[in-house]
């Protein structure tokens, strides 16, 4: 059994160190934060302040990956999930009836709720998982290297002491320290690939009343108008948050920090204000998030492993822009992967870096491409799609056939070139537009001078 140190203690860490010590090898996780997850949620998510989690306190709808890696590698915390009040719901949900099954329709299913929620159950589980030493408080400072052609990772350097370890896995995150170590200690550069998105997020989250109404009936959970995005995303223990996306460059986003502001925009959102019109309590100041990018760090290049004995995971790995909620899915598939393949990874880590890049790349690839798109879209602030796009859009939810393309793209089964391009959902489109001939592409959100109006000068 191969010795794991993990640099890292956020989900995919936690997630790699549960994964890895239930297949019996001995793991520690080092984690620089004193304070975890436990059982008072609220107390956690809404009064920990964690500046190197900036997506902590933003709003989050787990794919199905997350349900599936979850039920099959530890059910227990999946079962521990929903009792801490997290919630399914599949795709097919939206219609009155479902419709006739097809292999792996069971598996799409959104898993709503909190962060915390499952950074929660993730450390309890580890925390009862005999084969794992957490250490918090614990800043790794720097790591062992041996000399080679590539150069070996032998352990980590923390304020203690040296940990030796077969395999050491960088969880750290987006900002990890890694790359710059490995340079410093001789190595070939990571290859990194960066891509600015020039999106900006705000939220706020609130909670339904026990005396009121708790349906705002079947409505969208999207809307949108030619320069922001609003969302709402249900979430555990009658919580949702309202999710507005703006570009950077937008000079009104820096006023949606005023939730009165924030709630009068919101309302001009048939979906935000269906949820609105339910009288919820507020939860939070209106949260902000900017300043992010995506970014591919690969520890292989043209000639091979810049180095052996550590590999990346979750953010130090891949790390995507929020839209598509990507990143616990990507993360919690490469602890999976690490986790069948350890003694094969410490070894070479070769076959690894070869999985990432055919499995988790396209993904990466995907969200750079609609970021880009998205940013344009929000820059420009009047474009819209092409009709026979706006119809495949709308025309989901309505046909089942189209729902289904879309859940496959939703939740990583197939890319949208795969999902869509095919004779039968073309032939729905197409069935869909002759019954509705007056139908053109528009936003349901404001208008700019009526978004304008709400601003205060």
């Amino acid at each position: 059994m191969a010795r794991v140190a993990i640099i890292g203690g956020g989900i995919s860490g936690l997630g790699t160190a549960l994964m890895l010590g239930r297949r019996g090898h001995p793991v520690t996780l080092f984690e620089q934060d004193t304070r975890q997850a436990e059982e008072d949620l609220d107390r956690d998510f809404y009064h920990w302040n964690r500046p190197r989690v900036p997506q902590a306190d933003q709003p989050h709808s787990f794919l199905a990956p997350v349900r599936t890696v979850l039920r099959t590698e530890a059910p227990d915390v999946y079962a521990d999930v929903l009792a801490r009040g997290a919630r399914e719901y599949h795709d097919f949900d939206w219609f009155d009836e479902r419709p006739p099954h097809r292999p792996g329709d069971e598996e799409l299913v959104t898993l709503r709720t909190r962060r915390i929620v499952l950074e929660a159950a993730l450390t309890a589980a580890v925390r009862r998982e005999p084969t794992v030493e957490v250490r918090r408080g614990s800043r790794v400072r720097g790591l062992t290297v041996q000399d080679g052609n590539p150069p070996r990772v032998t352990g980590v350097r923390t304020d203690s002491g040296t940990h030796p370890a077969d395999l050491v896995v960088d969880a750290a995150g987006r900002r990890s320290p890694v790359p710059a170590w490995l340079v410093a200690a001789g190595c070939r550069p990571p290859v990194v690939g960066s891509h600015r998105t020039g999106i900006t997020y705000v939220c706020r989250w609130y909670r339904l009343r026990a005396d009121g109404p708790r349906d705002p009936g079947r409505v969208k959970t999207g809307s949108a108008a030619g320069f922001a995005l609003a969302g709402v995303f249900p979430s555990d223990n009658d919580t949702f948050a309202l999710s507005m996306v703006l570009s950077t460059s937008d000079p009104t986003r820096g006023a949606l920090t005023d939730p009165a502001v924030f709630e009068a925009v919101s309302r001009r959102f048939p979906a935000c204000a269906a949820w609105l019109d339910l009288d919820p309590e507020p939860q939070s100041p209106v949260l902000a998030m900017a300043g992010l990018d995506n970014r591919w760090t690969s520890l292989t290049d043209g000639t091979g492993p810049v180095v052996t004995g550590l590999v990346n995971a979750g953010d130090s790995l891949v790390h995507t822009n929020p839209t598509l909620g990507h990143g616990v899915a990507l993360g919690l598939l490469a602890a999976q992967y690490l986790a069948g393949h350890t003694d094969r990874v410490a070894a070479d880590p070769t076959g690894y870096h070869a999985w990432t890049t055919e499995t988790l790349r396209p993904w990466f690839d995907a969200q750079v491409t609609a970021d880009r798109a998205n940013e344009q879209r929000l820059t420009d602030g009047s474009a819209l799609p092409d009709r026979r796009t706006a119809a495949l859009a709308a025309c989901a939810f309505d046909d089942p056939v189209v729902m289904r393309a879309r859940a496959h793209v939703r939740h990583l089964v197939r890319t949208p070139d795969e999902a869509y391009a095919t004779a039968e959902v073309d032939q729905a489109v197409t069935t869909w537009l002759a019954a509705h001939p007056d139908f053109t592409p528009h936003h349901d959100g404001p208008t700019r001078a009526q978004w304008d109006a709400l601003i205060p000068a």
